[in-house]
């Protein structure tokens, strides 16, 4: 634990985190020093929280919400946060839960036998149902020809005639997948095949990374139209193999905040969950510790801070915000005045990529095209600005990440908190510019584990969270001190004209799964 003499003001903690490297590993090619401060301990506990973690998920194979390993991460929390003396609060909620927990199969088996391979030529739905069926292949309200628009499976009337037993093949198109597949179960299908709409190139191909975005109580498969074509002959028998655990489970969100400050609060939060099969140690394990290491170091602080933090670990991010939009939703409707209180959120996802960029968010919404960027709260901008000065003046520097609203502070702006954060990159490339500062190698992925197994404590750059959680003590510390520079003299934020939702529909990094 860092003691908090050392993070008692701006001056003392850019000179203890002064030489931080520019690179993707602990020592980068040209030589160049790697981070040395003061408050170097701090960086050693957060590689003590991470190997817990690491336990955790080796024990119950994996952290992801709604199973054991998650729950065992939230205790952990729980326990250190109490042993610093704070008095964490579990939030428990519900969310849809969904794993594969082995290879689906499908073939038809008459009038022309054919195997199809998953993955190539039909995909297993999130939330499908499991099941072993074999059944008569049954069309309901399909368009094939041009412009292939249709209701398939959206209106009672689709079903009008339907053999109950049969599969449903349903095609893409007007309401949700999920809605097809509940009103073919209500019509007393066993199973739903569906088939992409075929109206352009992109909806033509294989019916791939989408949800149904809840469970429902069958199997339900993609394929690409022309295989739909194809399934909608005369006689056409097929056997779907679906092996999934799809369910409402619970979790739970942690939070923990000083005592005897100002109501003004200032929020600071990371989700605890991994994906379904993996540890998340990165992501986002190095949020999550970077954050405890932090709350830590300001429970040693000599004097309290005259605002009041607010430390958060959200649950089922990976599930699409689910953590965090049910905090905020709970808390807007039942406690608006402390909602209200809220001055600003920061929110640190993914802080240790192994071939990292120091990325902030573009709280300003000047460095990406609309279509990218949320609408970022009046402040924003001045987080931002302050992530950007703090990375200069101990020398790596920073580059600008989108503020997608696709991560937990999604919820947040949405009403009109100003946020702001950091990322070390997940899925995307970097480039040669954010090679030539930072470090490591252009053309290839910040994180190649990114939402994979290989997830683990070798998946880290001791480099990257050497900086960042630098810059998180940074902030939380300033900002505990005083949040005028980025909403004045006012307590909390200003509450918007009308309530507007986030973009934020999963998770942050990569495209979000189809609805419909």
């Amino acid at each position: 634990m860092t003691s908090g003499a050392a993070l008692l003001g701006t001056a003392a903690l850019i000179a203890a985190a002064a030489t931080v490297v520019p690179a993707s590993a602990d020592d980068d090619a040209a030589g160049r020093p790697t981070a040395r401060h003061e408050a170097n301990g701090s960086v050693r506990g957060v590689m003590d929280h991470l190997i817990e973690l690491e336990e955790i998920g080796d024990r119950h194979g994996g952290r992801a919400s709604g199973t054991p390993g998650y729950e065992a991460s939230r205790d952990y929390v729980v326990k250190r946060l109490s042993r610093a003396g704070y008095r964490p609060q579990v939030q428990e909620f519900d969310f849809p839960f969904f794993q594969q927990l082995g290879p689906s199969s499908f073939e038809v088996t008459a009038p022309t036998p054919r195997t199809f391979e998953e993955g190539v030529d039909f995909s297993t739905l999130e939330y499908s149902g499991a099941g072993d069926i074999t059944a008569p292949v049954e069309g309901v309200d399909l368009a094939l020809v041009t412009p292939a628009d249709s209701t398939s499976g959206c209106e009672d009337a689709d079903f009008a005639g339907f053999t109950a037993g049969n599969i449903a093949l349903v095609q893409r198109g007007v309401c949700t997948f999920g809605e097809k597949a509940t009103n073919a179960l209500e019509a007393g299908a066993v199973a739903v095949i569906v088939m992409n709409q075929g109206n352009t190139p992109e909806r033509s191909v294989l019916l791939e990374n989408v949800t149904l975005g809840g469970p429902v109580g069958l199997p339900v498969i993609g394929v690409s139209f022309a295989d739909g074509q194809a399934l909608d002959a005369d006689g056409t028998i097929a056997h779907v193999v679906t092996d999934t655990q799809s369910e409402i489970a619970t979790t739970w969100n942690v939070t923990a905040e000083t005592r005897g400050s100002r109501q003004n609060v200032v929020m600071a939060g990371a989700h605890l969950d991994s994906v379904v099969g993996g540890n998340g140690i990165n992501d986002n394990g190095s949020g999550s510790a970077a954050l405890l290491e932090t709350a830590e170091a300001v429970a040693d602080m000599k004097r309290t801070p005259n605002n009041k933090v607010r430390f958060a670990w959200w649950g089922a991010e990976e599930n699409g915000l689910l953590g965090s939009e049910h905090y905020v939703a709970e808390m807007a409707e039942n406690q608006p005045g402390k909602f209200q209180n809220i001055a600003l959120y920061l929110n640190f996802d993914m802080v240790g990529s192994p071939n990292y960029m120091l990325g902030v968010y573009d709280g300003n919404n000047d460095a990406f095209p609309p279509e990218e960027s949320a609408t970022a709260p009046e402040g924003s901008a001045a987080i931002e600005k302050m992530y950007a000065r703090f990375f200069d003046k101990i020398g790596t520097g920073s580059v600008e990440t989108a503020f997608s609203g696709r991560s937990d502070y999604g919820p947040f702006i949405a009403l009109n908190v100003p946020a702001g954060g950091l990322f070390t990159g997940a899925e995307g490339v970097k480039s040669e510019e954010e090679a030539e500062l930072f470090g490591g190698t252009a053309g290839e992925a910040y994180d190649s584990c990114y939402h994979q197994a290989c997830d683990d404590l070798g998946n880290v750059s001791r480099a990257a969270l050497k900086a960042n959680t630098a810059a998180i003590m940074h902030s939380v510390t300033k900002y505990a001190r005083s949040t005028r520079t980025v909403n004045g003299d006012r307590t909390g934020h200003e509450v918007p004209p009308a309530p507007a939702r986030s973009k934020a529909t999963d998770h942050h990094h990569g495209a979000p799964k189809a609805a419909r």
